[in-house]
């Protein structure tokens, strides 16, 4: 893409855009929402005339073809993915795909070696990368800070699908990509692969679904549920130059009541740090016996956005994209690519395997 003055935008779906991705690029000098589309039309126009977007669409493939769209964001299920991607990159498009990747390793791999080949910008939204805290947190622990890093443990708590009278939607359905270990497992593995610079190397993974029938959001018949609320899993990483041996578990639910909670905390030779959700970083060495604040910024937040770990993240990065576009360049520093969600795929994919067979899983990727 050559360097452009302005950079327009297509949106492709309507729920968390809403929330997160259309505020966050309305922030950004040099930006502009162009397009919509929804496969129900009238929640495109409803957002449409929220945000004074110009263009609406019932088949997404209008907005890609638009001659003023540079960018697609793709905020749909993971079931979509893959062709969406792939029919974007093939007119030249720059594509940011919601996480998780696309169904499984198979899909993401096509997907990464397609944007190889058009050599355009190909990101995944792993927002939470932006995070100040969560730089700092990466610095740390490449100066040596906590020493060789031995463990991590990551807990994310929320009861957003805790109630009985939530409806049956996409996320309930297996065929579709929904999901705890797609929608945050997708996550906990970006974070710990970015922050340690290592692969995994072998994942046991417990999935379990507690909410088993949903009614349905159009007929009100019961339909059963397929997809996890629950995840845990435990991983192994190969050897690199900031860790050793080092383990990791992940444990997340969407149907624990109680305060929300996503802390990440990571242990080594000398010391350990530990992030919560909002950004706020903490540190404690061998011996002390409690935590003391890191001090950093929280990042800015775009207006419209509901104050959160992810909107201040997705401030930041919408605000990397448009600048790395306006001046002509198809990487953003410190963003996850399609390589790296094919990475996370591979852990995705083998944790479900291991819930199947009751075992440890080797990660094996193509080259």
């Amino acid at each position: 893409m050559t360097k452009k003055d302005f950079i327009g935008i297509g949106i492709i779906g309507t729920g968390f855009a809403r929330s997160t991705q259309i505020p966050g690029f309305r922030a950004c000098d040099g930006a502009r929402v162009v397009a919509i589309a929804s496969g129900h039309r009238e929640n495109a126009e409803r957002v449409a005339r929220e945000f004074n977007i110009e263009h609406v669409a019932s088949d997404w493939r209008e907005v890609v073809a638009r001659s003023d769209v540079d960018l697609i964001s793709i905020v749909t299920p993971p079931v979509t993915h893959r062709e969406m991607s792939l029919f974007a990159l093939d007119v030249g498009k720059a594509v940011l795909c919601e996480k998780p990747t696309a169904m499984n390793a198979d899909e993401a791999d096509e997907m990464r070696r397609r944007a190889a080949e058009k050599g355009v910008l190909a990101l995944i939204d792993h927002e939470l990368r932006f995070l100040p805290g969560r730089m700092r947190m990466r610095e740390m622990i490449r100066t040596g800070e906590i020493g060789s890093v031995r463990h991590a443990k990551l807990h994310f708590r929320s009861d957003s699908r805790a109630s009985m009278e939530r409806k049956w939607d996409w996320w309930s359905d297996e065929r579709s990509g929904g999901g705890t270990l797609g929608a945050i497992g997708s996550h906990a593995v970006d974070a710990l692969r970015w922050l340690l610079e290592a692969e995994v190397s072998h994942v046991f993974g417990s999935l379990a679904t507690h909410v088993r029938e949903r009614a349905d959001e159009q007929t009100g018949e019961m339909r059963r549920v397929t997809t996890d609320d629950e995840a845990n899993i435990v991983l192994r990483f190969e050897d690199g130059e900031f860790n050793r041996g080092t383990t990791a578990t992940v444990a997340l639910s969407v149907v624990e009541q109680g305060s929300p909670r996503h802390r990440l905390e990571i242990f080594g030779s000398k010391g350990a740090l530990m992030i919560e959700e909002g950004g706020d970083l903490f540190h404690a060495e061998t011996g002390a016996g409690d935590w003391t604040r890191v001090e950093t910024e929280r990042g800015s937040l775009a207006s419209g956005m509901r104050d959160g770990g992810w909107s201040r993240g997705f401030t930041l990065f919408s605000r990397a994209i448009i600048e790395a576009l306006r001046g002509g360049r198809n990487t953003v520093e410190g963003a996850a690519t399609f390589e790296d969600g094919y990475r996370t795929q591979l852990v995705l994919d083998a944790a479900r395997r291991s819930n199947e067979s009751g075992r440890q899983i080797a990660v094996g990727g193509k080259q």
